[in-house]
């Protein structure tokens, strides 16, 4: 989805202009999407919410199965999102977050690739006087409120797999005349779940986990 994701500056976007989103042909090859633990309860009755391993950072992350296949997406059609929640990551493009050197503090960055940003249609990213406009200040407020449910997830993902409760997923799908192996994700382990301490279920209710897990469980059924 993303081709050419950079920072944000005046020198090199003092110009530019973003267009609203009118059509998802952006995401049409995206098979999966990032979602946060807050989204839960509204995409579990649409998509499949599992888990991938980033080994890179030796974590877990949530998704949602937007296809079964490697660049399909089943949610875009005529260029129109066929669902009616869209995850939080395919609405804020053009536009992402990344890390800096300094902890705790975050670059807001576009993709400069994207069909949404030239210089002569759309709302300025940037004043006149050099000052970020009216959009660019929607934006930081609305990715600095992502980035909170994001470490939320991150919390939620890291206590769950110190805990081993996720396990792979190995379902099997028939597609037209073929049956076809869903593999490389994981989910919840129900019978765990099922097993833990009185003392270990209580932490995760104080925690706000417990609504989060039954979401996900129960997201399943939609594959």
């Amino acid at each position: 989805m993303f081709k050419s994701v950079v920072p944000i500056t005046i020198e090199k976007h003092g110009k530019s202009k973003v267009k609203t989103i009118q059509n998802f042909d952006y995401a049409k090859n995206v098979n999966m999407a990032s979602i946060m633990v807050h989204e839960f309860s509204r995409a579990a009755s649409i998509y499949p919410i599992v888990f991938v391993e980033d080994k890179s950072k030796d974590q877990f992350k949530p998704v949602v199965l937007l296809g079964l296949e490697e660049g399909e997406n089943l949610f875009v059609h005529d260029e129109k999102w066929e669902a009616s929640y869209i995850p939080a990551i395919i609405r804020r493009y053009p536009f992402a977050l990344a890390k800096t050197d300094e902890e705790g503090r975050f670059m807001v960055c576009i993709d400069e690739g994207s069909d949404l940003v030239s210089q002569e249609e759309g709302q300025e990213l940037f004043q006149e006087n050099g000052e970020p406009g009216e959009l660019m200040e929607r934006v930081k407020r609305y990715l600095a409120e992502l980035q909170q449910m994001d470490k939320f997830s991150e919390d939620f993902c890291s206590y769950l797999a110190e805990k081993n409760m996720f396990t792979p997923l190995n379902m099997k799908v028939r597609l037209g005349n073929e049956m076809r192996n869903i593999t490389g994700a994981y989910i919840i382990n129900e019978e765990r779940l099922n097993s833990l301490s009185d003392e270990t279920f209580l932490e995760m209710h104080a925690k706000r986990y417990i609504p989060v897990v039954y979401s996900h469980l129960s997201s399943i059924s939609q594959i």
